[in-house]
């Protein structure tokens, strides 16, 4: 009879072990300690505003948050950090900076949840351009029309936007072959023009990529990218920047454009290409998978402090 109690309260023992708390949340309960160091990106940053917003936590984030400069640096400085949390562009690279993504209220975030709407952590990514007439030349603004044309409505463009980690819907999609017609600056040779982008460092994946395959259809134009975060996008290519060292022909920002931006009307065109997922992130081996809204609001504001008193 004593060795029937004594293994009942070991297997108890090893049931209790083994309990998350019921819903698999609980970061104490798989033996991660110790202080949480929460990493933010700038106040300008499309990214922080998506993720702010979304989470419920705007203009309410911890003083002790680490602000780093950039999507890449924001993964690589969490993959350096066992004890570190962030956040990232779906987009990211998430192997190569030694960082995983978690679930938001028990949804990962992909392709079908977000164009689904399942997954709540989502923003666009938009563009803005010069104004009609400031490109330096006609050529290179008809390779500005073309290429965002092909990106937005081309099957072929379209499709690598969307295996760069932009969200697009490919049913809307048009042969390239058809949209071309419109351009005849692509039958030139282009070499001698060079098309430069800046403003959201989000973006880089997709506008390289796009960029990359587009210049050998569009007479092998050179580009440079300048990306630097969404509130450079509109100074850039319409405000007090269009002119000086850091001038860009294509401004980007990963979230909506806003007054304090500047005036974008005078713009030859602006829009939204793709609309992207904001992740959580933490270092590959944090045993934690998923986060809730309210876990995620206790962290980021700095009333949770400790991994073990994540709830």
């Amino acid at each position: 009879m004593k060795k029937l109690l004594a293994s009942l309260f070991v297997v108890a023992m090893l049931a209790g072990c083994g309990s998350t708390g019921g819903d698999g949340n609980d970061a104490s309960a798989t033996g991660l300690k110790g202080e949480i160091h929460v990493y933010t990106r700038d106040s300008t940053s499309g990214t922080r505003e998506a993720f702010e917003k979304g989470v419920g936590f705007e203009k309410e984030l911890t003083k002790s948050a680490t602000e780093v400069s950039s999507n890449d640096d924001m993964a690589a400085k969490v993959g350096q950090d066992a004890n570190g949390i962030g956040y990232t562009s779906l987009s990211t690279d998430f192997e190569k900076n030694n960082v995983k993504a978690v679930q938001y209220e028990g949804v990962t975030a992909s392709s079908e949840t977000v164009l689904d709407g399942s997954y709540k952590l989502q923003r666009p990514f938009n563009y803005v351009t010069r104004a009609k007439g400031d490109f330096g030349s006609e050529d290179k603004e008809q390779l500005v029309a073309a290429y965002l044309d092909f990106i937005q409505n081309s099957k072929e463009g379209m499709t690598i936007v969307q295996k760069n980690g932009g969200e697009v819907d490919l049913s809307k999609a048009t042969p390239w072959a058809e949209l071309a017609k419109k351009y005849p600056v692509l039958e030139k040779d282009n070499s001698g023009i060079t098309i430069t982008t800046g403003g959201s460092t989000s973006v880089e994946k997709t506008v390289k990529a796009t960029l990359e395959a587009f210049s050998p259809m569009a007479g092998n134009f050179k580009f440079v990218m300048n990306q630097t975060g969404s509130g450079d996008a509109v100074k850039r290519v319409l405000g007090g920047e269009k002119d000086g060292p850091n001038a860009a022909d294509i401004g980007f920002a990963s979230r909506e454009f806003k007054d304090e931006d500047g005036d974008i009307t005078s713009a030859m065109e602006s829009g939204q290409y793709c609309i992207d997922a904001v992740v959580a992130v933490v270092q590959k081996d944090n045993p934690t998978s998923n986060m809730t809204q309210a876990q995620l609001q206790s962290i980021f504001k700095g009333e949770t402090t400790n991994w073990e008193d994540v709830k």
